[in-house]
C-alpha cells in the first residue's frame, strides 16, 4: 500500500493528502460537536484538551526539530499569531456548540477571501478586478449561507464566521513572517504556545475530565487534529497550494455527510447555492491568477 502511494506522481500524492486531511477533518469537527451538544464539555475545555494531545501526538516532531527552530527575531508577532489561532479556535469550538456543522464549515470556506481582501488593505498586494469580483461572490454565497434575514438566523452562526475571519488574519502574518523566518519555526511556535493559551482560557471553566465517554472523545478529536495536520503539511511539501486548493473543498460534503449520519443535519438547498457561489468564486481566482502566473514567467 506504501510502495503503491509513494509510487504516484507528487500532486496526485497531494491530492490524496488534502482529501486525507479534509476527511479527518472532519472527524474531529464531528467528535467536537458531539462533545459541545450532546455530552455538554464546554467549549474552552474542549478546545484545550484536543490541542494538548494534539501537541503530546507531535511531540516526536518538536524533539526532531531541535531547539534551533526556536531561534527568531519575530517573537511579538509570533505570540500575536498564536494569540489570533487562539481565539479563532475558541470562536470555532463555541461555534460547532450551536449551530450545524454544514453551515460552520460552509462559513469558515469564506475564509481565503478575507485573506484576499486583507493582502489589498494591509500587505499592498495588487487588488486586480478579478480579485474584487472573486471576494464579492464569495461573500455573497456567505449570505446566503448565513441567511440573516430568516427566522432561523442565531447570532451563533456569527462564531464560523468570526472564526474565518481570525484565521485569515493568521494567514496574513504566516505570509509576511515566513520572509524571515522558516515554516517549520511558525509551526513550532503554534504548537507549544496554543496549549497554555487555551489552558488560560479554559481554566474559569476547569481543566477537569470526567471518566467515561467524554475522554475517549477529546483523546480521538486529538489525534485525529495531529493527524489531519500532518496530512495537510504533507500535502503542501508535495504539491503546488493552487493544486491543492480545489481538493481542500472536499471538506464540505465530508462535514454535511457526517453531520447528516451523526445529528440529522439535513442542510437547506440555500447551503448548495451559496457553496457554488463560494467554491465557483474561488475556482475562478485560482485560474485567473494560475493563467497570470504563467504569462509572467513566459
Amino acid at each position: 500500500m506504501t510502495r503503491s502511494f509513494n509510487s504516484l506522481s507528487p500532486p496526485l500524492r497531494g491530492a490524496a493528502l488534502m482529501v486525507a486531511a479534509g476527511l479527518l477533518f472532519a472527524l474531529v469537527n464531528t467528535l467536537i460537536q458531539h462533545g459541545a451538544m450532546n455530552l455538554a464539555i464546554p467549549s474552552a475545555r474542549l478546545a484545550f484538551w484536543q490541542y494538548l494531545i494534539a501537541l503530546l501526538f507531535s511531540l516526536p516532531w518538536i524533539f526532531w526539530a531541535g531547539p534551533q527552530m526556536l531561534r527568531t527575531g519575530q517573537l511579538p508577532l509570533h505570540l500575536l499569531r498564536v494569540a489570533l489561532s487562539a481565539a479563532g479556535v475558541q470562536m470555532w469550538v463555541m461555534g460547532l456548540a450551536h449551530v450545524p456543522i454544514w453551515q460552520a464549515i460552509a462559513l469558515i470556506m469564506l475564509s481565503p477571501f478575507f485573506v484576499t481582501l486583507g493582502a489589498g488593505l494591509f500587505l499592498r498586494e495588487a487588488m486586480t478586478l478579478e480579485r474584487w469580483l472573486a471576494v464579492g461572490l464569495g461573500f455573497a454565497g456567505g449570505m446566503i449561507i448565513l441567511a440573516p434575514w430568516s427566522d432561523q438566523f442565531s447570532l451563533s452562526a456569527l462564531l464560523p464566521l468570526g472564526a474565518a475571519l481570525t484565521w485569515a488574519a493568521v494567514s496574513l502574518l504566516t505570509k509576511h513572517m515566513t520572509r524571515s523566518d522558516p515554516p517549520e519555526t511558525l509551526a513550532l511556535y503554534l504548537l507549544l504556545l496554543l496549549t497554555p493559551i487555551n489552558a488560560v482560557v479554559a481554566s474559569g471553566e476547569g481543566l477537569a475530565l470526567e471518566a467515561g465517554p467524554v475522554i475517549w472523545v477529546l483523546i480521538g478529536a486529538g489525534i485525529l487534529t495531529g493527524l489531519a495536520q500532518l496530512a495537510l503539511a504533507k500535502a503542501y511539501s508535495v504539491a503546488d497550494a493552487a493544486f491543492l486548493q480545489p481538493f481542500d473543498h472536499m471538506k464540505l460534503p465530508f462535514n454535511v455527510g457526517l453531520g447528516v449520519l451523526a445529528f440529522g443535519f439535513v442542510p437547506p438547498g440555500s447551503l448548495w447555492l451559496g457553496a457554488i457561489l463560494i467554491i465557483g468564486a474561488s475556482a475562478f481566482l485560482l485560474n485567473r491568477e494560475g493563467q497570470a502566473r504563467m504569462a509572467a514567467a513566459r
